[in-house]
């Protein structure tokens, strides 16, 4: 049961707060395509809503966000609110006040986790 519960915790804590260092350009565009001769674990649906992601490059969240997007051959937009005015404006207007925040079309998660993205994703797609 303890197991349980940190790992629900786990879970639910938002990545932590802004801090002053980084050293990623303020938003880039990725898309991983799968190496040769092997596919990614899951590949991202055609129809799927467009999906950016407000970060830091110390971020430990925003790291393993990035490690599955390309795991999964997950096509994104990051943006990193450290270097830009205009990302950091936009991610303030969204309500983020921790990083990652993550944004699926219409959708938005907080911090990050696989099955917690995967189920973003999966609504937002049935949602377009």
């Amino acid at each position: 049961m303890p197991r349980l519960l940190l790992l629900l915790f786990a879970l639910a804590v938002p990545a932590t707060a802004l801090a002053q260092s980084s050293a990623q350009a303020p938003s880039s565009a990725h898309a991983f395509p799968s190496p040769q001769g092997s596919a990614p674990a899951q590949v991202q649906p055609a129809d799927a809503p467009p999906v950016v992601m407000y970060t830091t490059a110390w971020c430990p969240y925003c790291a393993k966000a990035r490690a599955h997007f390309k795991r999964t051959g997950t096509a994104y937009t990051e943006h990193d609110i450290e270097k830009s005015a205009d990302a950091h404006a936009e991610f303030k207007r969204l309500g983020g006040r921790g990083v990652p925040l993550i944004l699926v079309g219409d959708e938005k998660m907080a911090g990050f986790s696989e099955l917690a993205f995967e189920s973003l994703l999966v609504r937002a797609t049935r949602a377009r």
